[in-house]
């Protein structure tokens, strides 16, 4: 194991939470439909929980049911305690550098293997995107080392979605990390890691990294050891991978985004706290910005859909260009495009069938991630929507 001896059980908290989940979003207050917000019933788990598709070789894990529910309990439970009623944020990246409007754009001639569900060529869409830091302190100064999160949610998109709440939704949603692994792989490890953050004993702080084992604790790491200078010239992958298709035409595939062009920034000599949002703001204050959006298909079963911690080399599984993204210049940070940004939850179970996440991790998402943004508007009274 890694010598953990020279860092507290609070830096040991600040370092492992921030991979947590990919929570983050934005939202538009005109065009919703509302959901009253309520926490997620026990016979909701099981009625709810996504089958495996043995075909892309997923595999249900021990409990895994069970397992969602206990940490989604944790999870809710860390909120109700950290937050007052009406102030509730995000339990992961609840720092939001903006949220922008941006155009979403199938290029013409993509390969048809992945032209499927809104991988239509030639098509455009509207969307919105969040750029994040990972950490669940908010008030945490950019120029600490983090994991950066972007959330993207397309709109416009037809066809009956996944989650059964949200059937009639006309949202598509991304949700990727600058990392290109996640930090565990099952829901004992997860929920073990979990109860390690929340207790207030700092023997069980200190017994993170063995929750994690080696290799997510190195993979926590990686995450967490990342400085940026601007949201928008950063690579970002999914870390688990999604389907794409339908029938038996459908594959295994995981998805990353980078700007179109590569950029040469540094970090300011004297950064303010908030100086993502800052150099976000400069950018799209004075031009359009432009990032590619890239499918990776699995070459090979090797590359298993059910492990979250072991990267899908581009050298064995290249990625290819399907769309690209451009942000027009826009002035997005006022008062009411930040509270708009606060109201609306991403998941990536906000998908078409042809789009559905695979693996444990995504299944336990769909379970966690819904709960908690029901818990968090019913804590603010704010109506759950999408667009």
């Amino acid at each position: 194991m890694p010598n953990f001896s020279h860092l507290s059980h609070f830096r040991l908290l600040v370092i492992f939470t921030p991979v947590l989940s990919l929570l983050s979003g934005c939202s538009d207050p005109i065009f919703y439909k509302n959901t009253k917000a309520s926490a997620i019933s026990t016979s909701t788990y099981t009625t709810n929980y996504p089958i495996p598709d043995e075909y892309l070789n997923e595999k249900l894990q021990p409990n895994e049911k069970k397992l969602a529910q206990e940490i989604s309990t944790v999870i809710e439970e860390s909120i109700r305690k950290e937050y007052a009623p009406g102030k509730a944020l995000r339990d992961a990246h609840p720092k939001a550098h903006g949220c922008v409007r941006a155009e979403f754009h199938v290029l013409k001639n993509i390969p048809t293997q992945l032209a499927k569900g809104i991988f239509v060529p030639d098509k455009s869409y509207q969307a919105w995107i969040r750029f994040s830091n990972a950490s669940n302190d908010a008030s945490q100064a950019d120029i600490e080392k983090d994991a950066r999160g972007i959330a993207i949610k397309v709109l416009g998109v037809p066809g009956q979605k996944i989650l059964e709440s949200e059937k009639e939704a006309t949202t598509q949603d991304f949700i990727m990390i600058n990392h290109p692994v996640f930090f565990v792989n099952d829901g004992q490890r997860y929920l073990s890691f979990m109860q390690d953050v929340n207790s207030k004993s700092t023997l069980r702080k200190l017994h993170i990294p063995f929750a994690l084992g080696l290799k997510g604790t190195i993979n926590a790491l990686g995450a967490h050891n990342s400085k940026i200078s601007n949201p928008l010239y950063v690579r970002y992958w999914s870390m688990v991978p999604y389907q794409l298709g339908l029938d038996n035409d459908r594959q295994a595939v995981k998805y990353s985004v980078r700007n179109c062009s590569k950029v040469s920034t540094s970090l300011p000599d004297h950064p303010n706290h908030n100086f993502l949002r800052a150099a976000l703001q400069d950018t799209l204050q004075k031009q359009d910005a432009c990032m590619e959006f890239l499918i990776q298909p699995r070459t090979s079963t090797q590359m298993q859909v059910e492990d979250a911690m072991t990267e899908w080399k581009e050298a064995e599984a290249p990625f290819y260009q399907v769309a690209t993204i451009r942000i027009p210049k826009q002035s997005f940070d006022t008062p009411e495009q930040n509270q708009f940004c606060e109201n609306l939850s991403f998941t990536p179970w906000h998908a078409l069938p042809e789009h559905k996440p695979l693996g444990a991790i995504n299944r336990l998402r769909k379970i966690i991630y819904e709960n908690i943004s029901k818990v968090r508007h019913d804590m603010n009274s704010a109506p759950r929507q999408e667009p």
